[in-house]
């Protein structure tokens, strides 16, 4: 966990909010676990709902209604909102179905993870994911978006 701590902090510094939903505060509790972590983590957000998340991360509300809050695009949106939310220079979001959703024809577990990096001049560079977890348990799931999330955090800040 220290790595994060030193990709963060560089150079250049740099300071890390969170957005999740299907892992619901599990990256928040290893951002938490690192010894520093004040220094570059401004903080995060569980938003289970699209109330929530078009709220407090401005996710497009028709797109994401459209989707059921799951796809490559909300987990960018809820990245940058992320950022926006708490005014820091990488956002990490996660977003998808812990268990099987037989309304949204949803067979398997799946999720999707977002990470957004705000660059010099303000703009936005966003990257996602897909993570599919056929025959998972919802706390399985929980733990393998949250390790997807995690390496794609690293490789991309670093």
């Amino acid at each position: 966990m220290s790595a994060l701590k030193d990709l963060i902090l560089g150079p250049p510094r740099r300071t890390l909010a969170l957005a999740e939903s299907v892992t619901c505060g599990a990256l928040q509790l290893r951002v938490g676990r690192i010894s520093g972590a004040s220094a570059f983590f401004l903080g995060g957000i569980t938003a289970y709902s699209l109330e929530q998340k078009v709220r407090h991360l401005g996710v497009d509300r028709a797109a994401a209604a459209a989707v059921n809050c799951v796809s490559a695009a909300v987990a960018e949106q809820m990245a940058r909102g992320a950022c926006a939310l708490f005014g820091s220079d990488i956002g990490l979001a996660t977003t998808g179905y812990a268990e099987p959703n037989p309304e949204w024809k949803i067979a398997a577990p799946l999720a999707w993870w977002g990470v957004a990096r705000r660059g010099a001049a303000g703009a936005f560079a966003v990257h996602s994911g897909r993570v599919d977890c056929p025959g998972a348990s919802r706390a399985e799931v929980q733990d393998a978006v949250a390790d997807a999330a995690w390496a794609a955090l690293l490789k991309w800040v670093g």
